[in-house]
């Protein structure tokens, strides 16, 4: 027993060193070989049909967002470019909501909080009645719910232009139509987007427990998307 004791003494270093070198070992082994959590990428024909313009049901691969240029709550013209490598929330909604959006904004607000120092993510919501949400409403109503600026565009401008990315862009909406005067849509989904204008998730906004497995899988994407 005691040349044991000795024994451990003597070597004391150098079976702790090799004890420590052992476990570095198994945790690269365990980070190399466990495979990387990734978001699946929204195709059309994955999306419940209900939500997806007829032309597009069929469509399995190369989806995504299409194109666009609003104004938002500045008066500033804002483009699918200034979303180009960046991570983003988008959902539609109108100022003068009184049942779904509210709930919807808050949560996205929370969102808004936990990003604020992030450069790589940001928000976007596009308004289903750009003809009363004018440039003046949406700068009202952004300072009324704490909007910040850089992080978050409030848009409005041509109603089918919204209403065709809503459809055939975001694959959020139920109700079909050619936004017209009479065309209404109203949708409580938030969509995730990828920095190559992929869909990677669709959220109820109404709901704030939901709030923390988006925020949880923006982490994902920005794993995905490291900065350089």
């Amino acid at each position: 027993m005691s040349f044991m004791i000795k024994y451990l003494k003597e070597y004391k270093f150098f079976l702790t060193t090799l004890a420590i070198i052992s476990a570095v070992i198994l945790i690269l082994f365990y980070n190399a070989l466990k495979p990387q959590e990734k978001l699946p990428i929204y195709q059309p024909a994955m999306v419940n049909y209900e939500l997806v313009d007829s032309s597009l049901q069929h469509i399995k691969k190369y989806h995504k967002i299409a194109p666009f240029s609003l104004i938002n709550q500045n008066g500033l013209n804002i483009t699918d470019n200034d979303y180009s490598n960046k991570i983003y929330v988008a959902d539609f909604f109108f100022t003068t909501c009184p049942s779904i959006c509210p709930k919807m904004t808050a949560n996205m607000g929370l969102i808004q909080e936990d990003i604020r120092t992030d450069n790589q993510v940001l928000l976007l919501s596009f308004s289903v009645t750009p003809e009363i949400d004018s440039v003046a409403q949406l700068k009202r109503y952004a300072i009324e719910k704490g909007v910040i600026d850089t992080k978050w565009n409030l848009l409005t401008g041509d109603k089918k232009e919204i209403y065709e990315l809503a459809r055939k862009s975001y694959l959020a909406v139920k109700t079909s139509g050619d936004g017209g005067e009479h065309d209404m849509i109203h949708t409580e989904n938030f969509i995730l987007v990828d920095p190559e204008q992929r869909i990677r998730g669709f959220y109820d906004g109404t709901d704030t427990t939901v709030m923390d497995e988006l925020l949880s899988d923006i982490r994902v994407l920005q794993e995905e998307y490291p900065l350089p």
